[in-house]
């Protein structure tokens, strides 16, 4: 787990105002919901960060605070929701770098990947009447493990036809 003491307490500062504005109650266990997030590196569903209080944080949080706390931290902008297939992942997004996510249809990993070009490109598109905040871009297709099985297989049946 990757921690930046400067940015937890930025975004700490940022939910507080959020949650303030809004009327939302300041609970320990909201605050300990992102805390974790912003120690993790990567995507993460509820389960896995269900466990991950549990277990490594020592602190536990109902799936329903859980699920409830993300709502507001996508609201506050805090946190993205991404849906890779069947599964909804999330990741932390305030001071993130833009990248872009290769989905593999067969075993589901996700793979971020950074490509400037790509990111000039839709950055400077400019929609007529549209003001762009941020973008998600998702890739599908086989990752390099997925596809030397996928090929091995159809090898494997073309000699068993044979």
């Amino acid at each position: 787990m990757i921690s930046n003491p400067n940015v937890k307490e930025t975004v700490r500062q940022i939910f507080t105002e959020y949650l303030t504005s809004r009327g939302h109650r300041k609970t320990p266990e909201r605050y300990a919901i992102l805390d974790t997030i912003y120690s993790l590196d990567g995507h993460f569903d509820i389960e896995t960060l269900y466990t991950i209080m549990a277990d490594e944080e020592k602190f536990r949080v109902s799936r329903a605070t859980l699920y409830n706390t993300i709502i507001l931290l996508i609201d506050a902008r805090l946190v993205i929701k991404h849906q890779f297939g069947n599964s909804s992942q999330y990741e932390k997004c305030y001071n993130r770098e833009t990248h872009h996510h290769l989905i593999c249809t067969q075993c589901g990993s996700v793979i971020e990947f950074h490509n400037v070009d790509l990111q000039n490109m839709i950055e400077s598109s400019k929609p007529n009447r549209f003001n762009i905040s941020h973008y998600s871009l998702y890739v599908y297709g086989l990752c390099s493990k997925c596809d030397r099985l996928s090929k091995r297989q159809m090898k494997e049946n073309k000699n068993k036809k044979i």
